[in-house]
């Protein structure tokens, strides 16, 4: 049992870790919102679309991705144009100051969350591929540990991700730092979107 939890643990920490377009913008509401608790919309969307896509990869739903290409075709289109205009938004977003209600209400937080958790072909197949497969190591209680410390990892990590943002907004009181820190979100952003395009094209 032990074995299954901390097995779960480091490989979704592996997976969530690296710069992407999921963490950027749950960084990006967590620095730029005037009090963290305007940044939970973000952060429990993103939270919550990880934990379907977690499930729906244990129990091997979610393998219809790989065996219809037409949907992993529109699934990388629809990824690839969104990832461009939300690029665009961060870059172009103001740091809040103190009497702003915040770059971004929560409707449309909620939709930027859904869209860079759901609409990442890259996320979605690590996942799928590597979740689901080494899920098929466990069954029974091992198999509900090892999912839930995957599960858990996210929750922490997005949590984590949206103090440390706070805490940066904070410090970082005139806004230069944030709106460097913006335009390189967007670079990651659209780094992310032209991989998809390659991929796209390599099909």
């Amino acid at each position: 049992m032990l074995t299954a939890f901390i097995h779960g643990f480091i490989l979704a920490l592996g997976l969530i870790l690296p710069l992407g377009a999921q963490n950027v913008f749950v960084f990006q509401q967590g620095a730029t919102q005037p009090r963290f608790f305007q940044a939970l919309p973000a952060v429990l969307t993103a939270a919550l679309c990880d934990t379907a896509l977690i499930l729906l990869a244990v129990l091997g739903v979610s393998v219809v991705v790989f065996t219809i290409p037409w949907l992993q075709t529109i699934l990388f289109v629809v990824g690839f144009i969104f990832l461009l205009y939300m690029g665009w938004t961060v870059w172009k977003s103001k740091p809040s100051s103190a009497n702003d209600p915040g770059s971004m209400p929560p409707k449309k937080q909620i939709l930027f969350a859904l869209s860079v958790s759901l609409l990442n072909p890259h996320a979605i197949l690590d996942t799928i591929g590597v979740i689901g497969t080494n899920s098929l190591n466990y069954h029974g209680s091992e198999k509900v540990t090892f999912t839930g410390a995957c599960i858990s990892v996210s929750w922490l990590w997005f949590f984590f991700l949206a103090i440390a943002g706070k805490t940066i907004g904070q410090i970082d009181r005139k806004g230069t730092a944030m709106t460097r820190i913006n335009q390189v979100s967007a670079l990651i952003i659209w780094a992310v979107a032209v991989y998809l395009a390659v991929k796209l094209l390599s099909k």
